[in-house]
């Protein structure tokens, strides 16, 4: 199987997830890049870098707390 094949299945079996991350992190960017342009206007650099990085936790945080939101949705409708 050539790379191009094994690239081409990945991103068919992963569509979904990797449009979500995608999706994710241009609105964290963007969220934060708002916030030090037009609110911490005086905030240091090394502020900014700070909250961009935040979002590797953030993204985490929040899709393991959907993925526990859809379990406890999916154990009460079977109840």
């Amino acid at each position: 199987m050539s790379l191009k094949e094994r690239v081409a299945d990945h991103v068919r079996e992963n569509r979904t997830g990797m449009v979500h991350d995608l999706i994710f992190a241009v609105v964290w960017v963007a969220l934060i890049s708002f916030l030090f342009d037009f609110v911490f206007t005086d905030a240091p650099q090394w502020a900014f870098y700070l909250f961009m990085l935040a979002g590797i936790p953030a993204y985490f945080g929040f899709f393991i707390s959907l993925d526990i939101a859809r379990e406890a949705q999916a154990s009460s409708e079977r109840e």
